[in-house]
């Protein structure tokens, strides 16, 4: 069964910093796409960021490009979203997931295992 446990979320005031891990169990994420979504209230949930399979691509959404980076460290089978430069409009629930079938990317719409989610405040 496959579990993915994120950690980091938090308040923190505009300007500011913070680093989310979303730890895999069950199941490598080696060979698999990755990505982390945010839902805002009354929001649909968006992809903010995400790593092909293989690890050597990524792509952010246009409102997070340069202050957001998406990372992995297969050795600790984790995944991480470095969030800088947090605005106010950056609050949300934010989710990690990668997808179930292997060689493939990662969309809103594909078939994903999903974290549980962790809140990010970002205060003005």
């Amino acid at each position: 069964q496959v579990q993915l446990v994120e950690s980091g979320g938090g308040l923190v005031q505009a300007g500011g910093s913070l680093r989310l891990s979303c730890a895999a169990s069950g199941r490598t994420l080696v060979n698999y796409g990755v990505g982390w979504f945010r839902q805002a209230p009354g929001k649909e949930r968006e992809i903010v960021a995400r790593m092909n399979w293989s690890g050597g691509s990524t792509s952010y959404a246009d409102s997070v490009k340069g202050r957001f980076t998406i990372s992995r460290d297969i050795t600790k089978n984790t995944m991480y979203l470095q969030m800088n430069s947090l605005r106010p409009e950056d609050t949300a629930v934010y989710y990690c997931a990668t997808n179930k079938r292997p060689y493939m990317g990662i969309g809103a719409t594909t078939d994903n295992h999903w974290g549980q989610g962790t809140q990010v405040t970002v205060s003005s």
